[in-house]
């Protein structure tokens, strides 16, 4: 018989180190994954960690797909922090897109460049109103934010479908379900010519660092997270749990929202079915292998966004399916709860059931 033992003091070391083992873990997976679908594990590997990073184009691609990710775990980071499950950023990141689409498509030829901020503003409202339907529930009813936040991301799926399939369809755009495309003036401003990233990730960028403030520098943040693991505690020490569960959620939802606008005003460039790319339920990943710390979820944003550019490059070049990206951000995922439950419980032999009866 097995069974798990809690460690008296758990190793500092391997708390830290944790995340680059489970990489290591998925990494060796992943080599008898190739070969068992007869591919070169080589070529897989290339094609997921070198290819990303071979040349400045790539890294421009790999940076655009790190952006969203980034401003979303910084989010969850806030709520997985103050004990709050928010696992629907995916649903809010749907509603960002739409709030700021909908503001895009009213800029004309007359339009100034002043849009892009109402563009943006949009989206951070639209992702703060989606959570906050969540905070709501869970405030006045004690519903579990784990399930509502996450039913509403098939809420916001046909919302974003009604408004592509319906009002906001493209009269001449052959009966595709996609809005126009947005004008040049609601472009999100680009960091590098002939490169597709964007200010989005000097905002991810300043965000980290903001939050790394807030959480570990400030008297708002110390009460953010006591207000959420310790409730009694918070209220004897004069901190509002519920401030707490608001607090947590119409950010995390903000920058959610935040994340949508600067998909769909910047690489996009128009709302389609296919906004929903996952970044939701990725970015939970990479906030917990980033140890919901600012500085490790900068690294597991882009470790993830190599998983996604590496994805679509096996299906082109090795003719994997689609999902492959998936498997290996579950594996990741997996590996690392694994690595944690033996950071923090040791594996004990015991004898036979019933041993001890004879």
């Amino acid at each position: 018989m097995l069974r798990l033992e809690p460690r008296t003091q758990p190793s500092g070391f391997w708390s830290y180190g944790s995340p680059l083992l489970a990489l290591v873990i998925t990494v060796f997976i992943g080599v008898l994954l190739f070969a068992a679908l007869g591919k070169d594990p080589v070529k897989g590997l290339l094609v997921f960690f070198w290819e990303p990073i071979r040349s400045p184009y790539a890294l421009g691609e790999l940076m655009v797909k790190a952006t969203p990710l980034l401003v979303i775990a910084l989010g969850l980071a806030v709520c997985f922090r103050s004990n709050v499950w928010n696992i629907g950023a995916e649903g809010q990141f749907v509603i960002g897109a739409v709030c700021a689409g909908g503001v895009a498509l009213l800029a004309d030829k007359g339009t100034g460049g002043w849009i892009v901020v109402c563009i943006i503003l949009a989206g951070v409202l639209g992702g703060m109103l989606w959570a906050g339907i969540t905070a709501l529930l869970r405030d006045r009813f004690n519903a579990s934010e784990i399930l509502v936040s996450l039913m509403l991301v098939y809420v916001a799926d046909m919302v974003l479908s009604y408004m592509v399939y319906g009002p906001w369809k493209d009269p001449a755009g052959y009966n595709f379900p996609q809005t126009r495309t947005f004008d040049a003036v609601t472009q999100i401003p680009r960091l590098l010519a002939g490169s597709r990233v964007s200010i989005g990730l000097v905002i991810g960028l300043l965000g980290a660092v903001a939050l790394w403030v807030f959480l570990f520098r400030t008297r708002a943040g110390f009460a953010q997270q006591v207000g959420g693991l310790a409730p009694a505690a918070a209220r004897y020490a004069g901190y509002s749990s519920r401030r707490a569960l608001w607090t947590a959620l119409l950010v995390s939802g903000g920058a959610a929202g935040l994340a949508g606008a600067l998909e769909v005003a910047g690489p996009i460039g128009q709302l389609t079915p296919f906004v929903p790319a996952g970044y939701g339920f990725a970015a939970i990943i990479v906030a917990f292998v980033g140890r919901l710390h600012p500085a490790g979820m900068v690294f597991s944003a882009v470790l993830m966004s190599m998983f996604y550019i590496g994805g679509e490059l096996a299906q082109s070049r090795l003719g994997l399916p689609k999902s492959i990206t998936g498997v290996f951000q579950g594996l990741l995922l997996f590996t690392l709860l694994a690595c944690d439950t033996l950071i923090a419980y040791r594996i004990r032999f015991t004898g036979r059931a019933g041993a001890g009866a004879h």
